[in-house]
């Protein structure tokens, strides 16, 4: 199995490639040959990333079938079921990295802004429960920013919410604290942008 700083690399590259239109050979032969797909999977990585229909995640990384284990959903939340998945991956293929993916613009964290700041009661009870996973991340920052509309708000705002993911993944788990204890997993946090389909990935983690 791939260690995590190299399986790192290798989504730094494929990012790279993405943003200056390449495409590996690797990539392409994974993607045409799909009768290969029915052998046992081995992902070298595990993405928890938004929903957005504007991050495709393995063509951001330029991956094909079998590179990556990926859970979506919107705002790139953690919730039980999100940690059980990471949880199966990283146990049953021995999965080393574990990337929380946020992106700009994100739609689910300006819908927790505008439900912070009164403009907007989301009813769906269901949609609440995004939201209210986002707020505790978000909430604090309300008063070091002076316009929660701009993209300076929603940008510092996604990259918190990432980095709350981040935290909540490596220590709301017994599976995986043990296996970051061990030096088996790395759990780090990314944010792309939609503007340039550059990701960075966050060195602090």
């Amino acid at each position: 199995m791939i260690l995590a700083h190299d399986a790192l690399q290798k989504l730094r590259d494929g990012n790279r490639r993405f943003v200056n239109d390449e495409v590996s050979e690797e990539t392409l032969a994974s993607r045409e040959h799909r009768a290969g797909a029915a052998e046992p999977q081995s992902p070298f990585a595990i993405i928890l990333a938004c929903s957005d229909s504007r991050v495709p995640t393995e063509l951001i990384f330029d991956r094909g079938i079998g590179d990556l284990f990926v859970i979506r959903v919107a705002g790139n939340i953690v919730a039980p079921s999100q940690i059980g998945s990471i949880e199966f991956a990283a146990k049953q293929f021995g999965t080393r990295l574990v990337v929380v993916l946020g992106h700009s613009n994100c739609g689910a964290i300006i819908a927790t802004l505008q439900e912070l700041r009164l403009k907007e009661s989301h009813r769906s009870p269901n949609l609440r429960a995004i939201v209210d996973r986002i707020r505790p991340a978000i909430e604090p920052m309300l008063g070091e920013l002076d316009d929660l509309d701009s993209k300076h708000a929603v940008d510092e705002c996604v990259r918190a919410n990432v980095r709350a993911s981040v935290e909540q993944l490596r220590h709301g788990s017994l599976i995986l604290e043990q296996l970051i204890d061990s030096g088996d997993l790395s759990v780090v946090g990314a944010e792309y942008s939609i503007e340039t389909g550059c990701i960075e990935f966050f060195e602090d983690d």
